[in-house]
């Protein structure tokens, strides 16, 4: 799903000079939003109708009309002068607490049904998935925004939980109260210090009213924008040079088990198909080949050019050990989460438990093996090759002189037990987080993030690497007591990492975020032109918890998953929908997603195993950014996930994974997103390509819609294209023409960077990236 903006390039931020000329100054429009007599109600901006959104409104809840300061917000002046023409259209939703608390749990009303909605909420630390309902009660803990449809008025209502001070916010559904479940709705801010208390939480929330709910997203973040000064919208912001290029990612390949043999074969494999990767994300990290303990410790291995600059096919077993070694480690995870569920279900030490130590016992130990056999055919290897090629004139490489940056830094690192918040009580339970729990979080004061990012940044930086990836960066949450709390935390360590990739990674633009799906990240750390993972579930995984269908469902999920998260995501950063394999069951599936979702394009193939076809047809410029000349509408099959709230976790409906059908039309492009495109809404005539079937057909905004039947995990990609209509000098012929594109690529009409029209001459002349058949069409 495309994000819906403007011009994204880059744009300085402006102060208005004159506080009289500035947009707040304009005669106010009268608020759309009332709070009386206990109930919060909208009008209609047109029709005059009205809505109740809350009932039973307690009298300590408040509502403020939207209003900013333009001289003391740093966004350009276009942005103010929009966010002030739409400010009738907003209010701050918030509450004041009897007495000063780190956490302020608020019922502000009910939401009785059926008034359906759109959702998007934490299910674990780092993830957030889409939730939809009709009633206050069907909410999910950790809701980040909630989408209301309010037909009374013609429109959609969203409502947003911000950032207020040091505190951030989020949606909670109220307990029940015994025999009647209740439809309370409960907004809660929270420090995560109890040294940090307060007690007005008046702009806690902001909602925001609308005829199109793009808009009112794009309005809702506008207006968050210019009120907290804390984050950047993506207009504002440069392209990240990999939006692009096609990489590959190494997670897949090799998960913990990354060594610089493998890498380079898998480099090698992808350049001598024709498709050499233009960006690599080495994952999850190599900076050595040594382990601790090894002696001399901290030094790189040497002989590593030598080594590289032989055939990779005849060092590197593609399909044995690190295959093996995933799968060894994913079966321990397995039975770790076995032997939890039998401790929960009340099996005892003495029988079952019993059991379940010994198994994990033995596959620790071959896991172990594993490790062994291959580091020492990798030390075979090294001693075999030049041991000097890569020492530099002073000795140092590497990780030791990443160490020794490090060191004179002085940095005060300490291990900080984890303390999770309270309201992530009833999310997913996660491996990861307990080991969180169980050996604390490293951390370094805020006042010395500064020094830690530069030491690691200027060391890769100087070693040739042009960008990195960060993960969970939000567990500062964990460790934010002892720290002034979660919200000034979060700000001293997101300035610094964004200073420092500004300063060693190509201007700021060359970093990858990933596991911070929480909204005190995206109001607090996305002043920089950043990819962000869009995903809440693996893209190409295996069969999840022993369920045969998992490696289909599991796909659809994570589909969908970034469409939804990129309604709010992409308002900020670019939306990343993670790599997937291309030889997977589902590999065309995910490259379609690909190519029309506006992110980044990578796959993380293990070596040897690849499809190179899904690979090349998505790797495309994608629609949303270059010049337009048509849209694009992506059809996925995703049925058959979803999140349990009973079970607390994502799992399979095997019930619901079957074809579905549906329609579409010129109309369901969204043409009004971009000012490029919005005058093609009104075109006499379409051309549209179907990808999947190959068929070209012509529509005119009167035509039946376009049917079509899916198959599960599968997918069609409809390609919309005016018709301009023109006239061939002395035959008085007319000639119709579409740029359609290359239609041997996925996104055919992301391929189309130039079209003109020479009428004169009865010419087209189109200008496309890529080689491929049929570059447009005309019709006599």
């Amino acid at each position: 799903m495309a994000p819906p903006n403007n011009d994204p390039k880059a744009a300085a931020p402006k102060k208005l000079a004159n506080n009289k000329a500035s947009p707040a100054a304009s005669t106010p429009i009268s608020c759309l939003f009332s709070l009386q007599d206990g109930n919060l109600t909208v009008a209609g901006d047109r029709n005059g109708g009205k809505a109740t959104l809350l009932s039973d409104v307690p009298g300590h809840v408040t509502l403020t009309p939207f209003a900013f300061d333009p001289e003391a917000s740093d966004a350009p002046r276009d942005m103010l002068t929009r966010a002030a023409a739409h400010a009738h259209r907003g209010a701050f939703l918030g509450f004041t607490a009897p007495s000063a608390t780190d956490r302020a749990a608020c019922r502000v009303g009910r939401l009785p049904g059926p008034r359906p909605f759109l959702s998007v909420f934490r299910f674990k630390t780092w993830w957030t998935t889409a939730w939809a309902g009709a009633r206050g009660r069907d909410l999910q803990m950790e809701t980040q925004w909630v989408l209301l449809e309010a037909p009374e008025v013609g429109g959609y209502v969203l409502v947003l939980p911000l950032v207020q001070g040091s505190f951030r916010s989020a949606i909670f559904p109220a307990a029940g109260d015994g025999e009647e479940e209740d439809d309370g709705v409960v907004l809660c801010a929270e420090s995560g210090s109890t040294a940090v208390t307060a007690s007005d939480f008046r702009r806690v929330a902001y909602v925001h009213v609308g005829d199109d709910p793009y808009k009112v997203l794009q309005e809702a973040y506008l207006a968050a924008r210019v009120h907290l000064n804390t984050f950047r919208l993506l207009e504002e912001k440069a392209l990240p040079p990999i939006m692009d290029r096609f990489g590959w990612c190494t997670w897949d390949a090799f998960y913990l088990t990354v060594d610089p043999a493998g890498v380079w074969r898998g480099v090698s494999e992808l350049a001598g198909a024709g498709l050499p990767p233009r960006f690599l994300v080495i994952d999850d990290g190599w900076q050595s080949v040594n382990r601790d303990g090894d002696d001399p410790p901290h030094e790189d291995a040497r002989g590593l050019g030598a080594l590289l600059r032989r055939p990779p096919e005849t060092f590197y077993d593609a399909a044995a050990l690190p295959k093996h070694v995933i799968r060894k480690a994913a079966e321990i995870e397995s039975a770790n989460k076995a032997k939890k569920k039998a401790a929960k279900g009340g099996a005892t030490a003495t029988d079952e438990l019993s059991e379940f130590d010994t198994k994990i016992a033995r596959l620790r130990q071959e896991l172990d093996d594993l490790l062994a056999k291959r580091e020492a055919v990798l030390s075979k290897l090294l001693l075999q090759s030049d041991s000097d090629d890569i020492v530099n004139g002073e000795g140092e490489t590497g990780l030791k002189a990443f160490l020794k940056d490090m060191r004179a830094a002085g940095l005060d690192a300490r291990i900080v037990p984890a303390k999770p918040s309270p309201s992530l009580a009833g999310t997913m339970e996660d491996l990861a987080v307990d080991r969180i729990m169980e050996g604390g979080i490293g951390l370094v004061p805020p006042d010395q993030a500064s020094a830690l990012f530069d030491s690691m940044h200027s060391h890769l930086s100087s070693a040739g690497v042009t960008g990195v990836k960060v993960d969970v960066v939000h567990a500062l949450e964990y460790v934010s007591e002892s720290h002034g709390g979660r919200v000034d935390l979060a700000k001293a360590y997101y300035a610094a990492l964004s200073s420092s990739v500004s300063t060693h990674f190509n201007n700021g633009t060359g970093i990858i975020a990933s596991m911070q799906q929480c909204n005190d990240f995206f109001f607090l750390g996305t002043r920089g032109a950043w990819p962000w993972r869009a995903r809440a579930t693996t893209s190409g995984s295996t069969t999840p918890n022993g369920d045969p269908m998992g490696v289909y469902w599991l796909q659809g999920a994570h589909v969908v998953n970034c469409a939804y998260n990129s309604l709010w995501m992409g308002h900020t950063i670019w939306p990343d929908w993670d790599m997937f394999q291309s030889d997977h069951a589902c590999g065309a599936f995910h490259a379609a997603a690909r190519a029309v979702c506006g992110g980044p394009v990578y796959v993380s193939d293990a070596l040897g195993q690849h499809d190179f076809r899904p690979a090349e047809e998505a790797r495309l410029p994608r629609w949303n950014r270059a010049q337009q000349f048509g849209g694009v509408i992506g059809a996925f099959n995703c049925q058959g996930a979803g999140w349990d709230p009973a079970e607390h976790r994502v799992r399979g409906y095997s019930h619901c994974y079957k074809p579905v059908s549906g329609n579409v039309r010129p109309t369901d492009v969204e043409w009004g997103q971009r000012e490029d495109t919005s005058a093609m809404a009104n075109a006499a005539e379409y051309a549209v390509y179907r990808c999947q079937s190959e068929e070209l057909l012509l529509m005119t905004p009167k035509s039946e819609p376009i049917q079509f039947t899916l198959q599960p995990s599968t997918f069609e990609l409809f390609t919309f294209v005016p018709v301009t209509t023109m006239k061939i000098p002395g035959v008085g012929v007319g000639l119709r023409f579409a740029p359609i594109g290359l239609v041997n690529m996925l996104n055919c009409g992301g391929t189309v960077v130039d079209v003109e029209y020479y009428r004169d001459a009865g010419e087209v002349r189109v200008k496309v990236k890529g080689a491929g058949a049929a570059s447009g069409v005309s019709l006599t």
